[in-house]
């Protein structure tokens, strides 16, 4: 009913240096490194839509903590700082507000992950800021 699983000269020995076991010509980061990476990824995700909802609405607390994340997107990348763009905004004001209490969720659980105590505390505030631009805006409907 099956046919059998072929072995013989058609199956080929793998050179030791790619088997799954070998790891000497790959690079290789920490968990702690990974996980910077990831949070830096958000904290300049959520950045980008920081900016978008800044020019679309400019306020005080919103300038204020689009410089908080790039000042932890630099700590996070060694010092080098996120890029910026000055696009116009792509979205409505609600919408927006939604990716980021999202980007700034994802955010609070890798710095949860890696015990980082001040980019957990900015993505918490930042997810009750959106949570809070959204109230009223749900609150119409």
């Amino acid at each position: 009913m099956y046919e059998p699983i072929r072995t013989g000269p058609s199956r080929r020995s793998v050179p030791s240096s790619t088997m799954a076991g070998s790891t000497s010509n790959f690079p290789h980061r920490s968990r702690e490194e990974e996980l910077d990476i990831q949070l830096a990824g958000h904290l300049a995700a959520l950045l980008a839509v920081t900016d978008e909802l800044r020019a679309l609405a400019p306020s005080a607390d919103l300038d204020t903590a689009a410089e908080r994340l790039a000042a932890q997107v630099s700590r996070l990348r060694g010092g080098r700082g996120p890029l910026r763009a000055s696009t116009p905004p792509a979205g409505e004001p609600s919408a927006l507000h939604q990716r980021a209490h999202a980007l700034a969720g994802r955010a609070l659980v890798v710095a949860a992950s890696r015990a980082d105590t001040a980019a957990a505390i900015l993505a918490a505030e930042r997810m009750d800021a959106h949570a809070a631009a959204q109230e009223p805006i749900s609150a119409a409907h």
